[in-house]
């Protein structure tokens, strides 16, 4: 089965990564970021090496956002970011096929303990099924 698995962010998480601190959360420094990008990158192997992993990607900055809709006449309505209103944002995923919800959920785990400077912001771990056949009306 394959899902995507989601880490979370926020618009001043980015501003932490790159050494400015917000209002909820502390700079991050250079060891921090080594940190986590060791913790990832060991994640990413071990998938890779499992054959589990489709496809893992780091999200740019939610100011780079666009939200795409049509008006009435079916013209695009281009909305660039970034978005007061939005408190979360999707930072980063991975593409899995693992052979259960058991082990994708123990692979979530293991991104949730991913370090961080003490201070920041925790968010959950999201895993999403993919619906490889789309909606059925039996």
């Amino acid at each position: 089965m394959k899902y995507l698995v989601m880490v979370q962010g926020s618009e001043a998480d980015y501003e932490a990564l790159v050494g400015r601190p917000t209002d909820s959360g502390p700079a991050w420094t250079k060891p921090d970021l080594e940190a986590m990008f060791a913790h990832m990158n060991a994640i990413n192997e071990e998938l890779a090496a499992k054959g589990e992993m489709l496809d893992a990607q780091g999200l740019a900055a939610p100011s780079t956002t666009r939200f795409v809709t049509v008006d009435g006449d079916g013209r695009p309505v281009v909305t660039d970011g970034p978005y007061a209103e939005t408190k979360e944002v999707i930072a980063g995923f991975w593409l899995l096929d693992c052979e259960s919800l058991e082990r994708v959920t123990e692979i979530a785990a293991q991104v949730a303990r991913c370090p961080q400077p003490a201070g920041a912001p925790e968010y959950a771990v999201v895993v999403r099924p993919v619906d490889e056949t789309g909606p059925r009306q039996d």
